[in-house]
């Protein structure tokens, strides 16, 4: 399973990159344009350790969010 947290299953997520030109109304100008949007996607941050999972000690990988509520059991 890559790019997946093997604790709590968060995976990749869909979004938009939105490309806009000119200057803010607040700054003086017209108005901020948009001129594209592309997909893109936000990737969850996942690291690499050892783990203790049911007795076994296993390298997983484990997103911060995980590691840092003390989900898991390092090694």
């Amino acid at each position: 399973m890559a790019r997946f947290c093997e604790i709590c299953g968060k995976g990749p997520r869909a979004g938009r990159s939105i490309k806009r030109r000119g200057m803010a109304k607040k700054k003086g100008g017209v108005g901020r344009k948009t001129t594209g949007i592309t997909k893109r996607r936000f990737l969850p941050n996942l690291q690499s350790i050892k783990i203790i999972l049911e007795g076994v000690k296993k390298t997983a990988r484990v997103c911060t969010s995980c590691i840092r509520a003390g989900k898991i059991k390092k090694a």
